[in-house]
């Protein structure tokens, strides 16, 4: 990547000896006050993650296996863009990376954070998410609550605001799902070809403006109902479409559902210990 090469620029000057800085002067504070309105930071990322095992463990423990990050690795992503004359600008090279991505961090005049995450290139930046069983585990019994977890998807930009003066951290974000599968065990039940798009989407006519899912939440440092610390989430908007391809009971298709302008609003979540 390019910004690496910048990278080892900036740690081979960082090595130059002392000796050629010796007659530099620090600032005052004149001098300081003029250095303002600076860019900020710019991070361009690829990466793939995977894990054996993740285990979350009270007095029994919930454990989730075969853990995989990475990008999508299709090029039929939303197959309904089918004119192979603009679809490689919409969608560009899918591989097994997650990349295509720019984090943009600045710290504004109040103190307020800003991290905007955007595709590097004009092109939603896919994901791809694998995990194997989630089991629940007893000292004597266990329960495999699900399984064989695969989700394709794209997300066109992701927002983090941190307000100072609220201490609230504010997410937005637009992403769309073309297909997760599911199976839970335990219920006999079973999802495929689920896809989540934006709420005024229209596959018949696909626009890439309309495609992503809208969320909007707010996360702080909020009081449950008695009165105690706790992790609060607030959804402020929730707005998509959805469709599940088939419901499998018993291994059976019964039957497919779509869900037309979903909207969540105004709902508000306080998580905290017991």
């Amino acid at each position: 990547m390019k910004s690496l090469k910048k990278t080892t620029l900036a740690l081979a000057i960082a090595g130059l000896p002392l000796a050629g800085y010796a007659d530099l002067k620090p600032l005052d504070d004149t001098h300081m006050g003029n250095i303002t309105g600076q860019a900020g930071v710019t991070i361009e990322l690829e990466t793939r993650i995977t894990m054996d095992e993740f285990r979350y463990t009270d007095e029994g423990s919930l454990s989730v296996r075969d853990i995989v990050i990475g990008g999508a690795n299709r090029t039929d992503l939303f197959a309904e863009f089918d004119d192979p004359a603009i679809r490689p600008f919409l969608f560009g090279e899918s591989s097994e990376l997650i990349d295509n991505i720019k984090i943009d961090i600045d710290v504004l005049d109040d103190g307020d954070a800003q991290i905007n995450v955007f595709p590097l290139v004009a092109a939603p930046i896919d994901f791809g998410i694998r995990t194997g069983s989630w089991t629940l585990e007893g000292h004597t019994d266990s329960t495999l609550i699900a399984d064989n977890l695969s989700i394709d998807g794209v997300f066109t930009e992701l927002k983090i605001n941190i307000d100072t003066e609220t201490d609230v951290l504010n997410l937005q974000t637009l992403f769309a799902i073309d297909d997760m599968d599911m199976d839970m065990p335990f219920l006999a039940l079973g999802i495929r070809d689920l896809k989540l798009t934006g709420a005024n989407y229209d596959p018949d006519n696909p626009l890439i403006t309309q495609l992503g899912a809208k969320v909007d939440l707010d996360v702080f440092n909020g009081s449950n109902a008695a009165g105690d610390s706790s992790l609060a989430i607030d959804i402020n908007t929730f707005e998509a479409d959805m469709q599940i391809g088939q419901v499998l009971v018993g291994g059976t298709s019964i039957g497919s559902i779509a869900l037309d302008n979903l909207s969540v609003q105004n709902t508000a979540l306080r998580v905290y210990g017991h």
